[in-house]
């Protein structure tokens, strides 16, 4: 396994991180534990999470698997560098959701709870509030910081200005570290702010959906299967026919599996920390380590860029002269 700063930090990560969103509504929790395992096994020691996963509101069912793994001991939590999310709906209250210091405290240490530990590795803002102040969130995210229940602090789905603001607003306070965003092959408007503000105020970017919701996966070939048989699956790859027909036939040349190329061009792009892999079985695991070997060609990015156009480069060059 190959492993990086996290943004700016001193904290080495590895390469891929272990996206646990299938815990409980997909994945049964003995069948969780051992993919956890195998992870640590082969070297992955970024765990993420959010206090919504498992779609029960105010139950946290995500945590509470990795809790109880966690609880089993055997240095599981020291080996990990563990991250949740605070944002979500998380009761039926006024207060039960987005970043008022008061919700924020809250949903920590119901987390904390939750994930059986004393402290959250990173500590990342699921969605921008548009409602709370900056100064508010950051001093409670500084409180969590100074109490030891927190080490860093994240964002997620963040516009590039609402990190710009983020950041200038942090003071003295190191503010955000890395930001968790919807970006592969398909998605790529981030390319145009976001990626940038990272860059430039040294923030890790940590893609999600990397395979576009199993789109970049070999959804011409296995459309009929698995929640690519879905309606809305169904629709996307219509929607994406001659571009999959493309990609899927540039990545049979190659010799490659298409969920390994478009990972593969993720880890490819010095911007991007570690992608998230979510997975559901422990083949998916092992399949997803192929693509930290892979090396794509000039002439392969090229061609991949021509099937997937993204947005033209950076904001403002790719729409002004």
């Amino acid at each position: 396994m190959n492993y990086t700063h996290l943004g700016r930090t001193g904290l080495l990560v590895s390469k891929l991180c272990l996206g646990t969103m299938n815990f409980g509504p997909q994945t049964i929790e003995a069948d969780s534990f051992a993919i956890m395992d195998k992870a640590l096994e082969l070297g992955i020691n970024f765990f993420d999470t959010a206090n919504v996963y498992g779609w029960k509101i105010g139950e946290g069912v995500t945590e509470q698997i990795i809790g109880r793994w966690l609880a089993q001991g055997g240095g599981r939590r020291e080996k990990i560098v563990l991250a949740t999310k605070v944002y979500g709906k998380m009761g039926e209250g006024p207060n039960d959701r987005r970043l008022s210091a008061y919700q924020i405290r809250r949903a920590c240490d119901e987390s904390l709870s939750r994930l059986q530990t004393d402290h959250i590795d990173l500590y990342q803002m699921h969605h921008v509030d548009r409602e709370t102040p900056w100064e508010e969130i950051w001093q409670a995210m500084e409180l969590l910081v100074q109490q030891g229940k927190v080490l860093y602090i994240g964002s997620s789905n963040f516009a590039g200005w609402q990190i710009a603001q983020a950041q200038q607003k942090a003071h003295h306070f190191m503010g955000l570290v890395c930001e968790q965003s919807l970006y592969n092959l398909r998605d790529r408007m981030i390319e145009l702010e976001v990626i940038p503000a990272c860059r430039s105020y040294g923030l890790g970017l940590i893609p999600y959906s990397p395979l576009a919701g199993g789109i970049l996966g070999g959804a011409l070939e296995k459309q009929a299967k698995g929640r690519r048989a879905s309606e809305h699956v169904q629709k996307e790859i219509e929607e994406n026919r001659s571009k999959l027909e493309a990609y899927e036939g540039l990545c049979k040349e190659m010799g490659e599996q298409p969920a390994d190329v478009a990972l593969a061009w993720l880890l490819h792009n010095p911007a991007v920390t570690a992608p998230i892999i979510g997975p559901r079985t422990m083949e998916q695991l092992e399949g997803s380590l192929r693509p930290l070997a892979m090396q794509l060609p000039d002439e392969i990015l090229k061609k991949l860029d021509e099937i997937w156009p993204g947005p033209g480069g950076e904001a403002p060059e790719a729409y002004a002269w």
